[in-house]
């Protein structure tokens, strides 16, 4: 895996200390003592207001970022992804490879333990990786190449190849969705398309099931048993130090009602502001903008490939040139200098990033689309198009694609809905008329789609793919490649092909860069820039 270029450079440090009203002296200092009490409790309970909404605790089933961002509350990684795109161990303290590069040995650091008490085992380990890579698109290439696992003890591990695979610690450490936790034998021995029943880890928090109110909070509990790693935090490597002994994920689905709990104090951190908000949290002395994601975000557009009108190459590439991105980004995130005009399906400023885009070029050109339209024979199908409406971040995008589609001649049916729901419906392969679906949009961390490998829409698998199900053994054939690719050099022409390939079949459209920084309170401190949001290392006065 290439490495991520970060930007280093974040809108300043986080210092000062939340306002507070005096206490008068009037007050007699029995009532003074007892107002003491609830100040102490509130300094260890961080509060925070997510992106979205939680239903799904699986973040192995499912690539959306709320699952991934509960995962890493509370499991561990056997590696990591530094700031500078290095991989470095987590879970793991040592490891060796064989000569002919087919055998690889690791063997877990001493004292990880899961919440339940119990030990984590090679065996947890090996259990979790499978599972991990009946879902996820790396781990799949992974697989592909393993003859199999072996255990020789607790700590040790083993990986057999049956040739030699460049890309093992970068698969193993990678940053975002799927990510591989490690999760016990019992646990993770659930097939991949079913969500997994318990939520056991050994990372730095403990879930409170007892106290989850889906729709309302998620709570999390400071882990005393973790036993973090020695190095500073950097991404999703290092120490994973916890400074306060409670988290409470507060579900705010309306935007404004989420940036008045910042400002009043009733929440210490917002994930991704509202971009309308921007502006005015901006002058705000009480606030203060981190960019936990600094190597940005993409916009796209998802096909269906199972149903009508998107099993049509053709449609999908009308569809793929009625798109322009100006509308999108304006429409989406108006805010000045948070978004980047970029056709390329992996980031701008990237390693892979290419304008080599075959008919995309990012402009909306509804007059050729709907010749082509014609010429494909459409006939007129509904494209149900989901949108969901609690999502800010993303809830103006459908409809932007509803007008440019429909100036080329689709018919839309644009079905609105919570992104949870969005998020279990996509799973379906039911007709679009039957709870099935056409398209969705949603965005994806830089992080994610950095080569063909990470990249989900990428994923040709057919029924083991990712949600749209593209069965294309062209496009996987060159990401067989790009795992054997000897040189930056043949990794940089492999990914142009994956690229040409994939606007070639239309896997997906990518409408647009962009960025989302999170609004913390002043006296908040620590927030790690990982590629994915993460809650360690964060002190609280």
């Amino acid at each position: 895996m290439q490495k991520l270029n970060f930007t280093r450079s974040l809108a300043g440090g986080i210092a000062g200390a939340f306002t507070r009203r005096q206490a008068a002296w009037c007050v007699a200092a029995a009532l003074a003592a007892s107002a003491a009490v609830p100040a102490l409790a509130q300094s260890s309970t961080l509060k925070i207001i997510p992106h979205s909404n939680i239903t799904v605790l699986d973040p192995i089933w499912t690539t959306a970022y709320i699952s991934r961002n509960f995962g890493y509350m509370i499991y561990d990684t056997l590696f990591g992804t530094d700031i500078d795109g290095k991989i470095k161990p987590q879970m793991v303290d040592k490891w060796s490879v064989s000569k002919d590069g087919k055998t690889w040995t690791f063997t877990l650091r001493d004292g990880l333990e899961f919440h339940d008490g119990k030990p984590v085992a090679s065996e947890d380990v090996v259990a979790s990786l499978k599972r991990w890579a009946s879902r996820d698109t790396f781990g799949g290439q992974l697989a592909k190449v393993t003859d199999k696992y072996q255990t020789p003890d607790a700590k040790t591990f083993v990986l057999v190849l049956k040739e030699p695979f460049g890309l093992v610690l970068e698969a193993l450490g990678k940053p975002s969705a799927n990510v591989p936790f490690i999760m016990p034998k019992r646990v993770a021995d659930t097939p991949g398309d079913t969500q997994i029943k318990e939520t056991i880890g050994s990372g730095p928090f403990v879930f409170k099931a007892d106290e989850f109110r889906p729709g309302e909070r998620a709570v999390f509990v400071k882990n005393a048993k973790y036993k973090p790693r020695a190095e500073a935090p950097s991404g999703t490597t290092g120490g994973k130090q916890v400074y306060v002994d409670r988290v409470e994920w507060l579900i705010i689905r309306d935007a404004q009602t989420q940036m008045n709990a910042l400002i009043n104090g009733e929440a210490d951190i917002l994930e991704q502001p509202a971009f309308e908000q921007y502006a005015s949290l901006r002058t705000n002395p009480d606030i203060q903008l981190i960019d936990a994601q600094p190597a940005g975000n993409q916009f796209i557009f998802r096909f269906n490939f199972l149903h009508a009108p998107f099993d049509n190459e053709k449609i999908r590439r009308a569809a793929m040139i009625a798109m322009g991105q100006e509308a999108f980004l304006k429409t989406q995130v108006g805010a000045p200098g948070l978004t980047r005009y970029c056709k390329s399906m992996f980031p701008c400023g990237t390693p892979f990033e290419s304008t080599n885009t075959g008919d995309y070029s990012g402009v909306a050109n509804p007059q050729k689309a709907k010749a082509l339209l014609q010429e494909a024979g459409y006939k007129g199908e509904p494209v149900v198009l989901m949108r969901p409406t609690d999502l800010a971040a993303i809830a103006k995008l459908p409809l932007v694609a509803k007008q440019q589609l429909e100036q080329a001649g689709f018919k839309v049916d644009l079905q609105t809905m919570d992104w949870q729901t969005l998020v279990a419906r996509r799973a379906k392969k039911d007709l679009p008329s039957a709870g099935g679906w056409n398209a969705f949009m949603t965005s994806w961390t830089s992080s994610d789609i950095l080569n063909p490998l990470t990249m989900a829409m990428m994923n040709a698998a057919g029924d083991k793919g990712w949600f749209g199900w593209q069965d294309d053994a062209k496009l996987q054939d060159i990401k067989t490649q790009f795992t054997k690719a000897a040189t930056e050099a043949d990794k940089k022409k492999l990914a142009e092909q994956a690229q040409l390939r994939a606007f070639e079949t239309v896997t997906h459209v990518p409408v647009g860069q962009y960025s989302q920084p999170a609004a913390v309170r002043k006296g908040v401190s620590g927030l790690v820039p990982a590629g994915a949001q993460v809650y360690w290392n964060i002190k609280k006065q």
